[in-house]
């Protein structure tokens, strides 16, 4: 994920041009702009109402922007149907576990990749016999170490491996861009690292372009991240590379209450 892409890839894969949200007269989204590049990682951090889980939302054509518009792979996103658009390339994890609890891993697996070889879900019974989905489970499986546990309930498995399912899940769609809120959230710190791990290794195999993910955990967005978007009241307030994200104290005051990381 962290390789420089070449001429022919430099145009944004995802873009917000000139966003804005509203709700009433409340102002959920500022005049946003911003471009998601191939081979980034790009972390969207600030403080709790500042606007991040609606800008993704919106990115992910869940919401509708009040002003402004978002582009996906050069083409602004015409409607907000979120399953056309995850199998167009633009994905990301909606915790199938917590809606689908008595599935399997292989079958909640199945449900992405069946979605993704244009199946529906009410085919779910012929998942299991269906060559190309089971292929895809199998691949995704191993790849983030859920091999040994297809058959058991997704709901039974560890906490930390709920969380691997969740994106694993996304994965099996073959994005182009991953986005992600949160992907440790309730993770303990000795298993945070090696999820992280995991998923960035895992995006890579299956060539992710780039990965957007919403995350609190700075430790995390000082190691990971290529860039860093920070945001407060709805308005993009930073947006820099990681490193010189960490120096600008101003806007470190903001976002982690502190000038120190």
């Amino acid at each position: 994920m962290r390789t420089q892409p070449s001429a022919a890839l430099r145009d944004p894969l995802l873009e917000a041009r000139n966003v804005s949200k509203r709700y009433g007269d409340f102002v959920a989204l500022r005049d946003v702009s911003l471009s998601v590049n191939n081979g980034e990682v790009v972390s969207i951090v600030g403080p709790n109402g500042a606007g991040k889980t609606t800008l993704v939302n919106t990115l992910t054509g869940l919401f509708v922007p009040t002003t402004g518009e978002v582009r996906f792979l050069g083409e602004k996103l015409a409607d907000n149907d979120i399953v056309k658009l995850s199998t167009q390339g633009l994905a990301r994890a909606f915790q199938l576990v917590n809606i689908f609890p008595d599935l399997t891993v292989r079958e909640t697996l199945s449900v992405a990749a069946g979605s993704y070889s244009g199946l529906r879900w009410r085919m779910m019974q012929n998942f299991r016999h269906n060559n190309a989905v089971q292929t895809i489970v199998e691949e995704i499986a191993q790849a983030f170490g859920l091999h040994t546990s297809l058959d058991v309930l997704s709901s039974a498995l560890p906490h930390g491996k709920r969380k691997l399912l969740d994106v694993a899940s996304a994965l099996a769609l073959h994005p182009k861009v991953l986005l992600l809120d949160e992907p440790t959230a309730g993770v303990s710190t000795a298993d945070k690292y090696g999820i992280m791990e995991t998923l960035l290794a895992a995006a890579k195999k299956m060539n992710v372009g780039a990965i957007m993910l919403v995350e609190h955990d700075m430790d995390l967005v000082s190691r990971y991240s290529t860039r860093i978007i920070a945001m407060q009241d709805g308005a993009k307030i930073a947006d820099s590379p990681a490193a010189e994200f960490f120096q600008n104290e101003e806007v470190l005051s903001i976002v982690v209450g502190k000038a120190s990381h």
